[in-house]
């Protein structure tokens, strides 16, 4: 049995986002790699052959709704769990009373939203149940099951990743909205295409966001000639956002962050933080920017200031943590970092210089005093034959070589004398100096 509507509760009283919310598998939008003919999930819910599992995946992507879904399809007795309201004595409670099922042949999926909320006391009271099969848990988290689910539980849980909506999705989901009668299907609502795309664009990818934006626009749309119209003046507003000159997909998208990118790279910490405001304020998902900002630390920076890349990691997981708009200062200090520091394309042209060489003799065999001798016919054939350990000696250095034959001259890694990549040049120069002393011996 699944939690029930209040009796002072209509339907049309409800958010757009829980009117609409999908009822079987064919409604649901999205997460084709879960829910197309022949996925695992798929059969797993039409066969009601349902396990412990952990739906992750950024918010408004579909995991209540997936467990709105098998609780329609289920024989077994469906129970809604929030890990915001509920603490151990209410678990105890619940697992007791699944227990009792169980000796009666009924099964009890308990269905737990935000399962991250819940503290290692709190998922451990879950655990001697489900491994005794009196409840199967399905467990909804936005954050990494890997660090936020207790070990032992999650070992015995089937993860599965739902991906946010494509911008496509979303506008198939809110002409749904707009011809469902538990939508906007008894108004006519006139809304014109380019407008729904800019919803669409404005929800990256959370479909909640999306329906939740189309409400409220039309709730604030204009009234004429018996229809409600809604403008992209009106979007704005609802949304306190602006439609600025700037498609995600096309090439404005390109241009701006290749004018953020270069602008760090010139050392203008100006225009770097005015084309981050840009991208930002248009829409732009800050993660992405943040990735991108990741990449440039050690793309443009490098061993010039090693610690580029640990703040742009920073960054990234502050962005993740609090989201838009509180984390734009997190950026604009990574981006000011990144014009401010040192620069160096040493570790950039150091990697595609080897790989043009990697793909040319991708058959070039690895030398043998290198290879891991693990079996006895391997050593008897060479392998591990000649390696030097190079902590057995006192410079913690060798003069064994590392590069198959043919490549023995080359010299990938070309450091800079900028910032704190001098000083790796200069330890580099010792080592190769030191070993060709030894190899001239």
């Amino acid at each position: 049995m699944n939690e029930q509507i209040s009796m002072l509760e209509t339907p049309l009283s409800q958010p757009l986002a829980a009117r609409l919310r999908p009822q079987t598998l064919d409604e649901v939008i999205g997460q084709k790699h879960l829910l197309g003919k022949g996925r695992v999930l798929r059969r797993i819910v039409e066969e009601d052959q349902v396990c412990s599992m952990i739906f992750w995946g950024p918010p408004g992507v579909g995991k209540t709704t997936l467990a709105n879904v098998i609780a329609n399809h289920t024989k077994a007795r469906f129970i809604n769990f929030s890990a915001v309201t509920s603490g151990i004595k209410e678990i105890r409670a619940v697992m007791q009373q699944a227990d009792d099922n169980r000796r009666y042949g009924e099964k009890t999926i308990l269905f737990v939203d935000e399962i991250h909320r819940f503290n290692k006391a709190q998922q451990d009271a879950f655990l001697p149940f489900v491994e005794k099969g009196s409840i199967i848990l399905i467990g909804a988290t936005t954050e990494n099951p890997s660090f936020e689910v207790n070990g032992a539980l999650l070992s015995r849980c089937k993860v599965f990743v739902l991906k946010a909506l494509t911008e496509e999705e979303i506008v198939l989901l809110l002409r749904r909205a707009l011809t469902s009668p538990q939508g906007f299907g008894r108004q006519d609502v006139r809304i014109e295409d380019d407008v729904l795309g800019l919803i669409a664009s404005f929800a990256n990818g959370d479909a909640r966001s999306a329906l939740s934006t189309l409400e409220m626009a039309v709730l604030n749309g204009e009234n004429r000639d018996g229809a409600t119209w809604v403008t992209a003046e009106t979007v704005e507003q609802c949304t306190a956002r602006k439609s600025l000159l700037y498609d995600k997909n096309g090439e404005e998208h390109y241009n701006l962050i290749s004018a953020l990118h270069k602008s760090m790279r010139n050392s203008d910490p100006d225009a770097a933080v005015y084309w981050l405001a840009r991208m930002l304020e248009a829409g732009e998902d800050p993660l992405y920017v943040a990735r991108r900002v990741i990449r440039f630390a050690s793309e443009d920076v490098g061993l010039a200031d090693p610690r580029a890349v640990d703040l742009a990691v920073s960054v990234y997981q502050a962005c993740h943590f609090i989201g838009m708009p509180e984390c734009s200062v997190h950026l604009t200090q990574a981006v000011v970092y990144m014009s401010l520091a040192p620069k160096s394309n040493a570790l950039y042209t150091a990697y595609e210089t080897a790989r043009q060489d990697a793909l040319s003799q991708l058959n070039e065999p690895v030398p043998l005093h290198i290879r891991n001798g693990v079996t006895s016919l391997m050593r008897d054939i060479g392998y591990g034959k000649g390696y030097q350990y190079a902590h057995d000696t006192s410079e913690k250095l060798t003069d064994m070589r590392c590069l198959p034959d043919s490549l023995l001259e080359r010299a990938y890694y070309q450091p800079t004398d900028q910032g704190l990549e001098a000083r790796y040049k200069d330890r580099l120069e010792q080592i190769k100096a030191w070993k060709q002393a030894r190899q001239k011996k």
